[in-house]
C-alpha cells in the first residue's frame, strides 16, 4: 500500500496543477467533449458556458461562509479548548489518522458543510498536539471523511426525492427516507466505510524519513486579544470592545436557532450551519472587535472558491445545456443489466461528477434518464437515486472544488493531498460498488 501511495504522491505532485488552473482545463475539456457528442457548435458551447457562468453565485457565497465563519469560531478560545481537549485523546500518529477520519465522517453525516470545516479544523489541532504526524495525511484523512455526506441526514438527492412537489415525482411518486438513506443497503455502505476507511488511511503513514511535519508555531492564528487602556478609549472604540454588544446579538441568533430547531428538529442546511457558527463566533470572541479581526485573517483563505467557483459553474452551464451529461449516462445505461444498472449508475454519476460538482444540480440532469432506464429495467427506484448520490459523493475526493475550503483552513495545496486521496477513491469505490451490486 504505501508503494502505491507513494507513486500516487509522485504523480500528484508532478503533474497536478493548482485548483484554478485544473478548472480552466476541465472547461476545455467539457467544451471539445460537446463538439465531439453532441449538435452543439462552438459558438452554442460558448454561449453555454457564459449563461451558466454565474448560476453558483449564492452556493460560492455560502462556501465563503462556511470557511470564512468555521475559521472564525475555530480561532475562539472556548472552541480551541474543545478541540484542542479532543486532540490530545490521540496519543500517536496513527491514532491521530485514525480519529480524525472517524470525527470528520461523523460530522459529513450530520451535514456536509459541517463535516468539511469541522474535520479540517480538528486535524490542524491535532498536528499541534501530536508530534511526528505527517500533516498532508491528517489533512487527507479529515477531507476522505467526506466521502459518507451523500449517505447520511444531509444528502440532496434522498432529501429532494422525499419531498412532495419535486421535479420527478409524476414519474416516481415521492419516495420516503426509510427507503433511501435509512434503507438497509445504504447503512451497510455506511458502515463498512466507517470500518474500513479510517484503517486504510493509518496504513497510508509514510515512513519517518518521508513524513512531513509542521512546526505548531506556523498553525497558531493571527488574532490576539487587544489590549487596550480603558482611560484612552473613544466612545466609538468602547462599543467596539463592548461585550454587551456581542452578547445581545449573539442572543439574537441563538433565539433564532431554537425557535428553528424547535419547529423542525435537528434539521440542518448550508444557511443554518452557517447561522451557527456565525452567532457562536460573535459570542465566543466577546467583542465585536476581537470578532472582526477574526474574520480578516479567515477571509485570507476564501480566494480559490471566489475565483473558481464560476468556473464551474460554467462547466455546468456547458454539459446540462448541451446535452452532454445526458450523453454521458445514456452511454453508462447501454451497456448495463438489471443486475449491473445500479453499478453502472454510480460510475455515470462519479464521470457527470467532475464537471457537475452539485448534488442537486446533477441529479436534475441524470434523474430523467436514469429513472427511465430503471423503470424499464424494472429495478429499484430507491436503490437508483443513491447509486447516483454515492457516486456523486464519491469522485469528491479527487475533485479540488470541494477540497478548496479544507486546503484553505488548513494553508495546503491540492497536490499535497491528492495521492493519499487517489487510493482512498479506489479503495472507497470498491466497497460502494460491492454493496450496491449485492445488497
Amino acid at each position: 500500500m504505501k508503494v502505491l501511495v507513494s507513486f500516487f504522491n509522485r504523480i500528484m505532485q508532478r503533474y497536478l496543477p493548482d485548483p484554478f488552473l485544473f478548472v480552466i482545463i476541465l472547461t476545455f475539456a467539457v467544451f471539445g467533449l460537446g463538439l465531439i457528442f453532441t449538435d452543439n457548435g462552438p459558438y452554442q458551447m460558448v454561449q453555454h458556458w457564459g449563461n451558466g457562468f454565474w448560476g453558483l453565485l449564492v452556493f460560492s457565497m455560502q462556501m465563503v461562509l462556511v470557511l470564512v465563519t468555521g475559521h472564525v469560531l475555530a480561532s475562539s478560545q472556548i472552541f480551541k479548548k474543545g478541540l484542542g481537549a479532543l486532540a490530545s485523546t490521540a496519543k500517536s500518529p496513527g491514532q491521530a489518522i485514525i480519529i480524525v477520519t472517524v470525527v470528520s465522517m461523523i460530522a459529513s453525516l450530520i451535514n456536509w458543510g459541517f463535516g468539511l470545516v469541522i474535520g479540517a479544523l480538528f486535524a490542524k489541532e491535532l498536528a499541534k498536539k501530536v508530534k511526528n504526524v505527517d500533516y498532508r495525511l491528517l489533512i487527507a484523512s479529515a477531507y476522505s471523511g467526506f466521502i459518507v455526506w451523500h449517505g447520511g441526514i444531509s444528502g440532496s438527492i434522498p432529501l429532494t426525492i422525499a419531498t412532495p412537489g419535486h421535479f420527478s415525482e409524476e414519474m416516481i411518486g415521492v419516495i420516503a427516507t426509510d427507503q433511501t438513506i435509512f434503507a438497509g443497503f445504504n447503512l451497510l455502505i455506511v458502515l463498512a466505510l466507517f470500518l474500513i476507511l479510517p484503517f486504510v488511511n493509518r496504513f497510508m503513514m509514510p515512513s519517518k524519513e518521508e513524513t512531513i511535519v509542521v512546526d505548531p508555531v506556523l498553525l497558531q492564528d493571527d488574532v490576539q486579544a487587544a489590549t487596550l487602556e480603558k482611560g484612552a478609549l473613544t466612545p466609538a472604540e468602547r462599543l467596539e470592545n463592548s461585550r454587551i454588544i456581542s452578547l445581545l446579538i449573539g442572543l439574537f441568533g441563538l433565539v433564532f436557532l431554537f425557535s428553528y430547531f424547535a419547529a423542525n428538529g435537528f434539521k440542518l442546511n448550508l444557511d443554518i450551519v452557517n447561522f451557527l457558527f456565525l452567532f457562536l463566533g460573535i459570542l465566543f470572541h466577546g467583542t465585536p472587535k476581537q470578532f472582526l479581526e477574526a474574520v480578516v485573517n479567515a477571509v485570507k483563505g476564501a480566494s480559490g472558491i471566489i475565483v473558481q467557483f464560476p468556473f464551474y459553474a460554467g462547466i455546468m452551464g456547458m454539459m446540462t445545456t448541451s446535452g452532454l451529461a445526458a450523453v454521458m449516462s445514456e452511454g453508462f445505461v447501454s451497456i448495463s443489466n438489471e443486475f449491473t444498472f445500479h453499478f453502472f449508475a454510480f460510475l455515470s454519476a462519479g464521470l457527470v461528477n467532475f464537471f457537475v460538482p452539485s448534488g442537486g444540480g446533477q441529479w436534475a440532469v441524470q434523474a430523467p434518464v436514469m429513472l427511465e432506464a430503471a423503470k424499464a429495467m424494472d429495478v429499484s427506484i430507491p436503490k437508483t437515486a443513491m447509486a447516483v448520490a454515492w457516486g456523486d459523493a464519491w469522485t469528491n475526493l479527487i475533485q479540488p472544488f470541494w477540497a478548496l475550503p479544507a486546503l484553505a483552513i488548513a494553508g495546503l495545496k491540492a497536490k499535497d493531498i491528492m495521492g493519499y486521496c487517489v487510493l482512498t477513491l479506489l479503495v472507497s469505490g470498491t466497497v460502494i460498488s460491492l454493496g450496491l451490486l449485492f445488497f
